[in-house]
């Protein structure tokens, strides 16, 4: 595994990240991991997650606020793959909501200032690049 925080590097995990819509997300429950599908929203490397207030995985993040992040893989030895370690944290700011809104969270939230709806805040401190069957890549904060 080679260890590295170059620009090259950076740039191809936000290349992944804008290539992919949807993430793998994990948080701890009781002491063990819980998984779930989310839609992924980046601003370079921090990632935002929609999520609604009143869900398990928002109490989860008050009690643990450590998750890990899939990206990327679609069945092929070609794929780039990151695996993420990071922090979470809980918002209600306005700006990043309106921001990040979209129609498709109608299903979900009445509009962007619906008082359930919250960002999950993701702040990497571990990322594993991986491109097929080369050496994985890594980056740390």
């Amino acid at each position: 595994m080679i260890e590295t925080k170059n620009k090259q590097l950076e740039e191809q995990i936000v290349k992944v990240l804008h290539a992919n819509q949807v993430c793998s997300f994990a948080t701890v429950d009781n002491g063990k991991p819980k998984v779930r599908y989310m839609a992924l929203f980046h601003d370079g490397l921090t990632i935002n997650l929609a999520a609604n207030k009143k869900t398990d995985k928002v109490d989860e993040l008050k009690d643990n606020p450590h998750v890990h992040i899939l990206v990327g893989y679609d069945g092929k030895t070609s794929s780039e793959i990151l695996q993420i370690q990071a922090t979470a944290t809980i918002t209600a700011n306005n700006a990043l909501r309106e921001k990040l809104w979209n129609d498709s969270m109608k299903q979900w939230f009445n509009g962007p200032h619906d008082p359930n709806y919250v960002v999950l805040e993701i702040t990497p401190t571990y990322i594993e690049y991986m491109n097929g069957n080369s050496e994985p890549q890594v980056w740390t904060k």
